[in-house]
């Protein structure tokens, strides 16, 4: 929790400017209670209370440490808990806590510094709870021992200001001052010459006292042994011995060497060599050869935890003097500690509309390493997106420096590296992922530019005829399609609602059946939305194609076949093969090859007299017509088409063989005489021309005046009627096929007209332009003008 509440403060740090040039500065007496009033920050701020808590202020401080606490309600710095001065700043003289009050919206900052106040809270403490002197007899009044001070953990006048002996003696006084400020020093004087004899041994307590209120004090006992003749006391070659070492060396490596000498020969001269450990520091770090005076490792050293080590040496001969030096241990730093960098904001995930500028992470870099190799600097690997900047002290964001977009990368991977300037340079790399949040920034996009799609008409209701398909390049909701029928309709293209859409998979489904003959295509707008907010959609045009299927069965236009009785052709004795007699009419309302039409003779009177063409329906003679042939002939023609299977149709035929024109005025009745007496004539006929020469006589005679006549009609095209008539003829053969047009002049009797023609009336406007044509043309004495022309 403590790292997350300083990565949300730290954050503020990026972009605000000191809020002041001067630093807030309070003291407060160590070992506080907690809750202790430090002072008012709100009104030395220039501040409210009810601000602290809108503008959710925050304590951040370099170490991550929280030694105090701000009451939002007051505005008042109190003491978070316990203060220990010599624990924070060990013997320093000053002992400062620095931290930043830290406040949001607008984003400020106050520099806050606290002293630290010594109080009396520890005792002079000396090294050694006895010490013990030999001391020779023949000792000179005036003589000095030094002793081994006692150490105050306190600094000021809450440190040792006094010593004193307890009880008094009339043989050893005190005397104790300082060198330098930091060389102090303490020594027993000899008042008096010492008689081994008389008293061979001694003690005393040495008493140091604080400048305290109360005072504190330490003690230590004091043994004298006096002893023989040995007056000379060893001396070091110097008083302060210094030495340099790596903090990377290893235990047993040789710090340096101390050298006492003494005049005196024998066991008054064999000097020995003691460590005398600092106040505090139980556990040294070094050690010394007794002999040698060789001063080693116990462990590696740190340059971070001290920077240097502060210890005496005590020298002492084979008779008991001895003698003290001061050695100082310098730790030499050495590049050992890679940067250390602690993330204070991270910003993931960010939507792809982030604008350039946005503060992606807050961090921070330290090395506690010092001079060049505390020096750092940091560095974004190969990054088009994002940028490195330095924020404020040691402080760096990441910043996006362009237009982010999720559809083509959804992830980033920032490498940050900081590296210090030692030799070799040691790097720590910190490593972001932001993730890409998706923007609905894209349409659906269909798969094709437009669909076609096929049913055959007569579907069934509500059939699968295909799918459209869109796809979007977000995600989520975003890019959840669903499909609807544009509500677009004009006048070109109304709307059609024989079609639906799956508004979930995009199937397409016609509801209705489809009649090919009523709509062979139509055109619906298909809208494919997302889900994002607000929507995005795209349009695309589906065509719907109804396949025909044959079921028209071909529609006989001419001869009507509704007509009672139906009409008769008018065929010439001397028609030769090839005369055309009619044409059979016929329209299919299917398409393709549903529609294409063929022309059968299913029966006839007499089969082998006609023939039917197959693609024009066209009845002609197959053979010249013979009296022989009966007078009135039927014929029935089948009308198929060529679908799968094929419908068909018949029309029914009548045919007049006629020696002239004129008998086709018989009544109704005679010609109905005649067909029914058709078949026994036809038996006589054949009789007689085999039995009577002047039968066959007059036949050839009739035949040459047929003949003759023939040549008139191929002369003129027209058997009877006005020239105004032959040119409307010849215009419309010659936009046919048949090399002629062809005009017959029927009389009929009063109200033929309409009961054999009239169903051309409704339907030959309709005919399309390359089907036959028949017309009509009234004239006085109810003659009908039929002219019939081949396209």
């Amino acid at each position: 929790m403590a790292i997350a509440r300083q990565v949300l403060c730290l954050c503020a740090f990026l972009s605000v400017p000191p809020a002041r040039a001067e630093p807030i500065r309070y003291s407060v007496a160590e070992e506080a209670e907690s809750g202790s009033l430090v002072g008012k920050l709100a009104e030395d701020a220039g501040l409210t209370p009810e601000q602290l808590s809108a503008r959710r202020a925050r304590l951040v401080s370099e170490d991550g440490r929280q030694h105090f606490r701000l009451d939002r309600a007051s505005g008042r710095l109190v003491v978070a808990g316990r203060l220990d001065r010599e624990e924070l700043c060990g013997h320093s003289g000053t002992c400062m806590l620095p931290f930043e009050l830290l406040l949001a919206n607008p984003l400020q900052f106050f520099r806050v510094e606290v002293a630290l106040e010594d109080i009396n809270d520890h005792s002079p403490v000396f090294p050694e709870e006895q010490v013990i002197f030999r001391i020779p007899e023949t000792s000179d009044r005036g003589s000095r021992f030094p002793l081994e001070g006692a150490r105050d953990l306190d600094i000021g006048s809450n440190n040792i200001q006094t010593y004193s002996i307890s009880p008094e003696n009339g043989y050893f006084s005190l005397s104790f001052g300082s060198r330098s400020e930091d060389d102090k020093y303490i020594e027993l004087v000899l008042e008096k010459p010492l008689d081994r004899e008389e008293q061979a041994e001694m003690g005393f307590s040495l008493i140091a006292v604080d400048g305290g209120s109360p005072p504190r004090s330490g003690t230590t006992q004091v043994k004298i042994v006096i002893l023989d003749a040995n007056d000379n006391a060893p001396i070091f070659t110097q008083e302060l011995y210094i030495g340099q070492v790596l903090e990377n060396m290893p235990e047993g490596s040789v710090v340096l060497s101390v050298l006492a000498t003494d005049q005196d020969a024998g066991v008054n001269g064999d000097i020995s060599y003691q460590l005398s450990q600092a106040v505090g520091q139980s556990n040294s770090a070094f050690v010394i050869d007794p002999i040698t005076g060789e001063i080693k490792l116990t462990k590696p050293l740190d340059f971070e935890d001290s920077e240097h080590h502060e210890f005496r040496v005590r020298a002492t001969d084979g008779g008991g003097l001895s003698a003290i030096c001061k050695v100082l241990v310098e730790v030499v730093d050495v590049n050992d500690n890679a940067p250390e960098l602690a993330v204070s904001s991270f910003s993931s995930p960010l939507p792809e509309n982030t604008a350039p500028g946005t503060v992606v992470a807050l961090f921070t870099v330290r090395d506690r390493d010092s001079g060049a190799n505390g020096k750092i600097s940091c560095a974004l690997e190969d990054q088009l997106f994002f940028s490195l900047r330095p924020a404020f002290k040691n402080y760096y964001e990441v910043v996006t420096v362009s237009a982010l977009d999720r559809e083509e990368t959804a992830q980033y991977i920032l490498t940050v590296t900081a590296a210090d300037a030692g030799s070799p340079p040691l790097t720590t790399t910190q490593t972001f992922s932001v993730d890409i949040s998706d923007v609905n920034d894209n349409a659906p996009v269909f798969n094709q530019t437009s669909y076609t799609m096929y049913v055959r008409e007569n579907n069934v209701p509500t059939v699968f005829v295909g799918a459209v398909s869109a796809a979007d390049a977000d995600v989520g909701l975003n890019a959840k399609v669903t499909y609807s029928l544009a509500p677009v309709e004009t006048a070109e293209r109304p709307s059609c609602s024989c079609i639906s859409v799956n508004s979930e998979n995009g199937h397409v489904f016609v509801l209705r059946p489809l009649d090919y003959e009523q709509l062979r295509q139509t055109e619906v707008t298909v809208s494919a939305s997302d889900a994002g907010s607000p929507p995005l959609r795209a349009n695309v045009t589906l065509r719907l194609v109804v396949l025909d299927e044959n079921d028209n069965a071909p529609l006989v236009l001419y001869p009507a076949q509704d007509s009672s009785p139906p009409s008769s052709e008018l065929v010439p004795v001397s028609a030769e093969a090839g005369y055309l007699v009619t044409k059979v009419v016929a329209v299919d309302a299917d398409s393709g090859q549903n529609s294409w039409l063929s022309y059968h003779l299913l029966r006839a009177s007499d089969p082998g007299l006609f023939t039917v063409s197959a693609q024009s329906g066209e009845v002609r003679l197959r053979r010249p017509v013979t009296e022989r042939d009966t007078v009135k002939q039927k014929l029935v023609v089948l009308v198929r088409d060529n679908g799968k299977p094929p419908l068909s149709a018949t029309a029914a035929l009548s045919a007049l063989v006629l020696k002239d024109f004129s008998d086709a005025r018989l009544p109704p009745s005679s010609a109905a005489t005649e067909d029914e007496g058709g078949s026994l004539t036809t038996y006589l006929i054949i009789s007689l021309v085999f039995v009577s020469l002047l039968f066959l006589i007059s036949t050839a005679v009739f035949v040459a005046r047929k003949v003759c006549k023939r040549q008139e009609l191929k002369a003129g095209h027209v058997l009877y009627g006005g020239d105004n008539l032959r040119s409307g003829l010849a215009d419309a053969a010659a936009a046919g096929t048949l090399p002629h047009a062809y005009c017959y002049e029927i009389s009929l009797t009063t109200g033929s007209g309409n009961s054999e023609f009239k169903f051309l009336k409704p339907i030959l406007p309709s005919l399309p332009p390359q089907h036959s044509t028949v017309r009509f043309s009234p004239s006085d004495n109810n003659i009908f003008h039929l002219c019939y022309s081949r396209f």
